[in-house]
C-alpha cells in the first residue's frame, strides 16, 4: 500500500532489550546505514554493568540511542522520540526518559506474566492504559520473526535470535534507511553459516515488508542528508579514532609503535583495533597485568619505539609507579586512560570524568607530565597526533583522558588529507664519526641529561649505539651526566627542570579559543573532554532564547593554554560543568584564584542539553 511520507529534520531512536537481544548490533547497523545516507549523527550505546545479568531484569537491559538529523548536531539527544522495547524490563528502564507523545514499539511476545513480575509490573502496561500518553505500537516481533523463518533449516532458538534483524528492517523502512550495507554485512558475518545468513537476511526483509504492509504504521518518515564540508567521511567511534590516530602518528614520526596493554572496559577496543595493523610496524602485547603492560611500553620507548599503553581508571592506579619512572627517565610514553565510573570496579560500562586529578597528580613525588582530553569521538584521532608530537619532542609521558561516552559513541568523521597531517618526525641522538686523535684528546662522554635549551628535552639515544652508551633508572640523576645523585641541591634543580619543561610546552600549544559571537557575554561556560557536545547544545538553546553566553573548551589540561588566565578574567562568572564532583574547578580555583561555579553530575551518563541550558540561564540571571 502507498503510505504518506512525512519530512522530519531530526529523530532520536533508542533500541532496548536484554543483552542477548542484539540491540547493540541493531543500533550499530542502523547507524551505519544512516551514516552512508549522509545524515549527521551521534550515538550513545549503554551496556549493562554486569557481564551476565539475569535475563529479563532491569540490570540486564542494554540500549543503543541514535540521534540523526539533516543539520549539524552535537549530542545523542536528551530524550528518545522512538523506543523499541523488546521486553518489560526494557520498557520500564527507559520509560521515564520518554516525552509524552513519543512512539513505543513493544515486542508483545515478551510481555508474559513471568517477565512482568520480574520487573515489578502488577499488570501488563500494554493493556492497562498506563501508556495512553504515548503512541503505542504493540507488535509480536518474536513470533512474526519465527513465522517468517519457518522454511529455513535452523532451530527455533536461532529463529528467535533473528528478531533484532526483523526490528532493524522495520525501522529501516519506517525511516527510509538504505538496506544494501546491512545485507552485505550479514553475508560477510555469517559466511561460514549460510543457512543462518539466509535466515537473518530473510528476517531483515520480513521486518521491512511488515512496515510497508501493516496498518500499524500509516506514515513513513524521511530525514534528508545533512550539509557537511566536502570530503570523504566514515562513521567512527572514539576508540577506533584513537587507534587510527596512533597508527598515523607512528607513521608520521617514522617510529615503530609498541602497545603494551591489559584488557579492561572500556579501553579494550583500542588493543583489538591496533592488533590489525602489523603491516604498519605496530606491535601489540597483551600483558598479564597492567604493570607489565606499561613496563613493556616504557621499555620499548627506551629502545626507540613509540611506547603506548591503554587502560581505564583502575589500571591507572596500577601503572602509576611506572608512569613516574617515565617522568624520571624522561622518555616519550603515551598513556590512554578511557575513564569509567568508579571508584574501584565502580560501573565499568558507564562514563565519568573523575580521573583528572589522578592524571595530573596521582604519582609519588613531583612528577609533572602532559594531560590532553579529546572533545568528540572524531577528535580522538587529532588528540593522538598531538600527544605523539608532544611526547616525542619533549621526551615526556602524555596522558590522553578519553572516556566511555567518547569511546563507544560515534559520529561522521572527515578523513584528513595526508598532505594536511603534521610532520612528527622523531630526532635521535647520533654519535659523531670517530676522528683521528680522539683517544689522545680524550673524547667527551655522552651526557644523557644534557638538555636542549629550546625545549629542555634530553637526548633520545638508542641503547647500544657506539659512543652513546648510557643507563637510566628511577633513582635521582645528576644534571647532565645522569649519574646517581643524592645531592640536595641537584635534586631541587632536577625537580624544577622537569617542571619547567612541562610548563614551557604552553608556548607550543594553541591559545584557548572562546566562542563569544558579539563579545557582550558576561558568563563563560568552560568545559573539558566529552562535555563538549552537551555544553555546545546547551549554549545553542540559550542563544536561541535570546541569552548572551560565551563558551570555551580545554583540550590541553597540563599545561593549560598560555592565555587561560586572561580568558578567565574577562568574564564576571565562569561555569564549569563536569561529570565528577568538581575536579577542574578545584584546579582553576587553586591555580588562578578564580571563583568558578561548579556544576556536577556523576550518574554514569553524559549531561542533557536541556539540563545544562537551565543551569546557564540561572547563572546569567544572577550576574
Amino acid at each position: 500500500m502507498t503510505k504518506q511520507v512525512q519530512q522530519l529534520d531530526r529523530v532520536i531512536i533508542r533500541f532496548a532489550g536484554d543483552s542477548g537481544d542484539g540491540m547493540q548490533l541493531a543500533g550499530d547497523r542502523f547507524t551505519q546505514e544512516t551514516a552512508s545516507f549522509g545524515n549527521d549523527l551521534s550515538t550513545l550505546p549503554n551496556f549493562p554493568a554486569e557481564i551476565r545479568a539475569p535475563a529479563g531484569t532491569l540490570p540486564g537491559v542494554s540500549s543503543f540511542q541514535l540521534h540523526f538529523a539533516d543539520h549539524d548536531i552535537l549530542t545523542p539527544g536528551d530524550a528518545p522520540d522512538v523506543l523499541v522495547a523488546m521486553n518489560p524490563a526494557a520498557l520500564k528502564a527507559n520509560l521515564l526518559d520518554l516525552p509524552r507523545g513519543a512512539d513505543i514499539i513493544a515486542n508483545t511476545d515478551e510481555f508474559t506474566k513471568r517477565n512482568l513480575v520480574k520487573v515489578g509490573y502488577e499488570a501488563n502496561p500494554l493493556e492497562d492504559g498506563s501508556l495512553s500518553g504515548y503512541q503505542l505500537h504493540a507488535i509480536p516481533i518474536t513470533s512474526v520473526t519465527v513465522k517468517a523463518l519457518e522454511g529455513y533449516d535452523i532451530s527455533k532458538k536461532d529463529a528467535e535470535r533473528a528478531k533484532n534483524m526483523f526490528s532493524l528492517g522495520m525501522l529501516c523502512w519506517l525511516y527510509n534507511r538504505p538496506a544494501d550495507g546491512t545485507l552485505r554485512f550479514l553475508e560477510t558475518k555469517f559466511a561460514s553459516k549460510p543457512e543462518i545468513m539466509k535466515a537473518n537476511v530473510a528476517a531483515f526483509q520480513a521486518g521491512w515488508n511488515y512496515g510497508e504492509t501493516t496498518e500499524e504504521f500509516s506514515v513513513q518518515y524521511e530525514i534528508k542528508p545533512a550539509t557537511l564540508p566536502p570530503g570523504q567521511y566514515r562513521n567512527i567511534t572514539g576508540n577506533t579514532a584513537l587507534a587510527n590516530g596512533l597508527v598515523t602518528a607512528a607513521q608520521l614520526a617514522g617510529l615503530p609503535m609498541f602497545l603494551g596493554s591489559y584488557p579492561i572496559t572500556p579501553a579494550s577496543d583500542i588493543l583489538h583495533e591496533l592488533s590489525k595493523y602489523k603491516r604498519f610496524g605496530i606491535r601489540t602485547f597483551q600483558a598479564e597485568d597492567e604493570i607489565s603492560g606499561v613496563g613493556a611500553a616504557l621499555g620499548a620507548a627506551f629502545g626507540g619505539a613509540l611506547g603506548v599503553t591503554t587502560t581505564s581508571g583502575p589500571g591507572m592506579c596500577l601503572k602509576a609507579e611506572t608512569i613516574g619512572l617515565a617522568v624520571a627517565v624522561e622518555l616519550p610514553l603515551i598513556v590512554c586512560d578511557i575513564q569509567r565510573a568508579g571508584p574501584s570496579t565502580g560501573m565499568p560500562t558507564k562514563t565519568e570524568q573523575a580521573d583528572l586529578l589522578m592524571a595530573l597528580y596521582g604519582r609519588n613525588g613531583e612528577s609533572p607530565l602532559v594531560v590532553l582530553a579529546p572533545a568528540t569521538p572524531g577528535d580522538c584521532f587529532t588528540t593522538a597526533l598531538e600527544a605523539t608530537r608532544i611526547a616525542v619532542k619533549y621526551r615526556t609521558p602524555v596522558v590522553i583522558l578519553s572516556d566511555g561516552y567518547l569511546a563507544n559513541g560515534s559520529e561522521p568523521w572527515r578523513i584528513p588529507e595526508v598532505a594536511d597531517l603534521p610532520d612528527l618526525r622523531a630526532e635521535f641522538s647520533f654519535a659523531p664519526a670517530p676522528q683521528a686523535g680522539d683517544e689522545a684528546a680524550g673524547r667527551k662522554p655522552f651526557l644523557p641529561f644534557q638538555r636542549d635549551p629550546r625545549t629542555l628535552a634530553r637526548p633520545w639515544a638508542i641503547p647500544g649505539t657506539p659512543g652513546l652508551e648510557h643507563r637510566v633508572g628511577g633513582i635521582e640523576k645528576a644534571d647532565g651526566s645522569g649519574d646517581i645523585s643524592y645531592d640536595p641541591d641537584n635534586h631541587d634543580k632536577m625537580v624544577r627542570l622537569r617542571q619547567a619543561k612541562i610548563d614551557g610546552i604552553a608556548a607550543d600549544i594553541p591559545p584557548l579559543e572562546v566562542d563569544d559571537p558579539d563579545g557582550s557575554a558576561r558568563v563563560l561556560v568552560l568545559g573539558w573532554g566529552s562535555t563538549f557536545g552537551s555544553i555546545g547544545a546547551a549554549v545553542r538553546r540559550v542563544r536561541l532564547a535570546g541569552g548572551s553566553i560565551a563558551q570555551a573548551h580545554l583540550r590541553h589540561l597540563s599545561p593549560f593554554p598560555a592565555n587561560l588566565a586572561d580568558v578567565l578574567k574577562q568574564y564576571d562568572k565562569v561555569l564549569v560543568p563536569e561529570i565528577n564532583t568538581g575536579q577542574l574547578a578545584l584546579v582553576l580555583r587553586g591555580r588562578f584564584l578564580c571563583d568558578v561555579i561548579s556544576y556536577n553530575r556523576v550518574r554514569g551518563l553524559p549531561f542533557r542539553a536541556a539540563e545544562l541550558s537551565g543551569v546557564i540561564q540561572d547563572v546569567i540571571s544572577n550576574v
